[in-house]
């Protein structure tokens, strides 16, 4: 027990070896003395009747009480001790003492000072965080901005850029069965079929006849081929034009290759410039004009040339943007040759 701290015993003015009863008794005299309703006039008042009640209730805990009172035998025993000390000795004793409070001074107040420190850092990291999220939102807010920005943007943008032309956008797959059109066992004889709506790649043509596996075409041999077209408007006619006889295609069924639609066919229809609905028969004084015939199709007339380079020019006329695109376009059509004839073993 240090100087500092309060002796129950004396704030109750009771002995060491005061009883439970004696102890209860002292409480009701000193509290009625100190209590704050009837020193109204006295700051200390509270801090008095607190420290009485915390030491009526220390001693009437038997265990507090023991360690209460082996402290203030050890501290009586050291007073004894210390008044048979020679005047040197006792000298030294005090200095120890005083030391040992400065230390435990010192100690506690580092301690206060290394949770004030701790607080203080505590309250800068908050800080910090709710400035870092109020960042994080505001950019998120500008971000947001932004998009809707764009996205307004873009609703409003004038919709007359179309997208661009890719190489196989003008290749069609041909399917039919040789017994319903026996002529076609060739290039030529499809290259032959299909001019009266454009001119087709002949050269570049993919033909494959094989005799069906299917339950419904067994032992016929059907005619798979894919036909690259020079311009994509005579591509789409012959796609609106599939399997009608007065087109001559009957018994031909005739789809984009990979079973979708280009993206310049889906933007033309988005746009309301083309129809997906065939019109007059053709007229052949229009079969080679520049712009795709109208008498095929609804596809517009003032869309730019779609040709793709031939690959029949010598390579000293070829430039690298279009020997890559003939790359592209030969890689692109053995892809679709072999996934046919995977089709054609399935079937």
């Amino acid at each position: 027990m240090s100087e500092d701290e309060v002796n129950p015993y004396e704030l109750l003015n009771v002995e060491l070896e005061a009883n439970e009863q004696t102890i209860r008794t002292a409480y009701r005299q000193r509290s009625l003395k100190v209590h704050p309703d009837r020193n109204p006039n006295n700051a200390d008042a509270a801090r008095k009747f607190h420290e009485l009640n915390q030491a009526y209730e220390l001693l009437l805990d038997p265990l507090r009480r023991l360690a209460l009172d082996a402290k203030l035998r050890i501290k009586e025993a050291r007073k004894t001790r210390f008044k048979s000390f020679d005047n040197k000795r006792k000298v030294l004793v005090e200095e120890l003492e005083e030391r040992e409070k400065a230390f435990k001074k010192a100690r506690v107040e580092k301690q206060e000072e290394e949770v004030k420190r701790w607080h203080d850092t505590e309250q800068i990291k908050d800080e910090g965080r709710r400035l870092r999220e109020e960042k994080e939102k505001a950019l998120k807010a500008r971000e947001m901005d932004k998009q809707n920005a764009i996205r307004q943007h873009t609703a409003n943008v004038d919709l007359d850029e179309p997208p661009a032309i890719q190489p196989n956008d003008t290749t069609l797959r041909v399917k039919y069965s040789l017994s319903d059109r026996p002529e076609l066992t060739t290039k030529e004889s499809l290259s032959s079929l299909l001019s009266p709506f454009g001119p087709t790649d002949t050269e570049t043509i993919v033909l494959s006849l094989k005799v069906s596996k299917k339950a419904s075409n067994k032992g016929h041999t059907m005619g798979t081929a894919l036909v690259p077209f020079k311009r994509i408007g005579d591509a789409f006619a012959v796609v609106c034009a599939s399997g009608r006889p007065e087109r001559g295609l009957d018994r031909v069924d005739i789809a984009w290759v990979g079973g979708k639609e280009p993206e310049i066919i889906k933007w033309l229809k988005s746009t309301g410039r083309l129809s997906s609905q065939p019109l007059a028969e053709p007229s052949e004084a229009t079969l080679h004009t520049k712009t795709m015939p109208a008498t095929f199709s609804s596809f517009p007339e003032t869309l730019p040339d779609t040709s793709f380079p031939s690959v029949t020019r010598t390579p000293a006329d070829i430039d690298y943007e279009s020997l890559t695109l003939m790359r592209l376009r030969q890689a692109e059509r053995e892809r679709l040759e072999k996934e046919i004839r995977e089709q054609e073993e399935n079937e």
